[in-house]
């Protein structure tokens, strides 16, 4: 009686109580005031450096807490907010990550004044649900036409690496490839492919409407350039038949060696006049080419790559309508597929094939260029963003103000639906509303005006004007209309934010125990 019972292992280690939270909090706090520094478009720029030395400079949420090593689980949760985000809207993984680590901040400060844990959940639950709400009111009634559509891109893109003046050529890019793809009821995102490739500014990005692979034709003799192409994919071996059995020959005079030389010549002819009078312009083959079927290919003027990827065997029988077969025997008009030109380009010492203008394409291409690796890695980041983010403008919802003045309006009309809510979760709820404040003053601080200043002139030209946002002017930033200065967001990403940031908030907030193995 009276002896200490131990029901868990020595080499465990716990922390409860207020302690347990104030860890978890001050872990979350950490992993969103990581990132803060690159919100909008003057936030700066992290350069990530792996234990092998590689080297990543993005300003891009997601990928900066991907790329960082976190061991703590509160923070880990943090970081699902930002994968969360990526995954359904694309955008919005800095504001998302940002909001949960102020929503920490400010229940650390209502657990110092004896506020309990469900009380500030129930309460941070009901501001989302106001939160929610009042975005849908501020979804503009406009057409998402294509310069609309121009304007949620540009701002999705400024700051990432793109510069002002190329935003708004590459923003066009983005709207004319999501058009492209766009069907009777949505987008079918998966249908645009970003590709890099050093070597010049990003002003030369282009859109291709087909398709582009990283392979060399299967001999140098063939053309670089075949117009209105009749194209076969063929998922064979264009080489010598392998017996199945063990043989041994004996060859006992010339002539029965020349016999067997010409069989395997023979074989391998066949192939090669096989696609010849079955009109193939250009072949793309999964297995190997043999040297001699090459070289017979390129004196028919037929165009072959070999060891094409099932993947990319897939993407360009769909891109031009052909069928994949398994023999030459086999091959009928039927089977073809069709492009407008197939075309290799060198760039450096490397070579991309283009496959342009398919007679099934609905699959584009946006050929992304950068001067060096780096930049173009994050140009490649910032175009899928784009891309996501006028995806979920057109299937999800809409258009609401960009540049913090959605935060505002959503603040004023938490806060002003708290003053009918009874008992301590009141407290819970005005909370929320500060903790949306960081959106634009993390704006407004990025752009070098002063934080406190700028809420409050926020706030006042929201009252007075019904919209208020961070403007980018030059250098700095200004006071003004998001919806006439052209800066423009998803409400799928505002919607996703919102909720994702309050569900790893409340369930960090509940935790008061912490468990764990050494």
């Amino acid at each position: 009686m009276g002896q200490p019972m131990f029901i868990l292992a020595e080499d465990t280690s716990r922390t409860h109580g207020r302690d347990a939270q104030s860890s978890n909090i001050r872990a979350g706090k950490a992993v969103a005031n990581a990132v803060r520094t690159t919100l909008g478009p003057r936030g700066m720029d992290k350069m990530l450096v792996s234990d092998s030395g590689d080297v990543v400079i993005t300003n891009d949420g997601a990928t900066i807490l991907e790329k960082m090593d976190i061991e703590h689980p509160a923070a880990q949760m943090i970081v699902e907010v930002a994968t969360t985000q990526e995954e359904e809207v694309g955008d919005g993984t800095t504001t998302a990550s940002v909001l949960a680590g102020q929503l920490l901040a400010q229940a650390e400060d209502l657990f110092e004044d004896d506020v309990h844990p469900t009380t500030i959940v129930e309460g941070y639950h009901e501001a989302s649900r106001i939160a929610l709400e009042t975005i849908e009111s501020l979804v503009l009634d406009d057409e998402l036409d294509d310069e609309l559509l121009r304007k949620v891109a540009e701002s999705s893109m400024t700051g990432k690496g793109t510069g002002d003046i190329e935003a708004d050529a590459l923003a066009k890019t983005v709207v004319a490839a999501i058009r492209h793809v766009q069907g009777d009821e949505r987008v079918e995102r998966d249908d645009v492919v970003v590709r890099t490739q050093t070597g010049a500014a990003t002003s030369a990005t282009e859109l291709v409407e087909g398709v582009i692979f990283d392979e060399e034709p299967a001999h140098d003799n063939m053309p670089r350039k075949v117009e209105d192409a009749s194209i076969a994919v063929l998922d064979l071996d264009l080489d010598l038949r392998e017996s199945n059995i063990d043989a041994e020959y004996n060859v006992t005079d010339i002539d029965q060696l020349t016999a067997a030389f010409e069989a395997e010549e023979g074989e391998l002819r066949g192939y090669a006049d096989a696609l010849k009078e079955a009109g193939v312009d250009v072949a793309f083959v999964t297995g190997d080419i043999e040297d001699r079927v090459a070289s017979m290919l390129a004196n028919h003027g037929i165009l072959a790559f070999e060891s094409i990827s099932k993947d990319d065997a897939r993407a360009i029988a769909r891109a031009t309508g052909a069928k994949t077969v398994g023999s030459v025997k086999d091959l009928e008009a039927a089977d073809f597929g069709h492009a407008e030109s197939v075309k290799v380009r060198k760039f450096g010492d490397s070579e991309l094939t283009f496959i342009e203008g398919g007679a099934a394409a609905k699959a584009v291409t946006v050929f992304a260029r950068g001067g060096t690796e780096h930049v173009a890695d994050e140009l490649e980041r910032a175009l899928n963003d784009a891309l996501d983010v006028v995806t979920a403008a057109l299937d999800k919802g809409g258009v609401v103000p960009g540049a913090g003045a959605t935060e505002i309006a959503i603040a004023d009309a938490v806060r002003a639906q708290a003053a009918g809510i009874e008992g301590r979760k009141q407290l819970a709820v005005e909370a929320f509303a500060d903790a949306l404040d960081v959106i634009p003053r993390t704006l407004a601080e990025n752009t070098g005006m002063d934080p406190i200043d700028a809420l409050v002139d926020l706030r006042a030209t929201h009252e007075n004007e019904g919209v208020a946002g961070v403007i980018s002017q030059g250098q700095t930033g200004v006071i003004g209309n998001p919806i006439e200065a052209g800066v423009l967001d998803p409400a799928a990403v505002k919607r996703e934010a919102i909720e994702s940031a309050t569900e790893a908030a409340t369930m960090i907030v509940r935790i008061d125990d912490v468990i764990a193995s050494n």
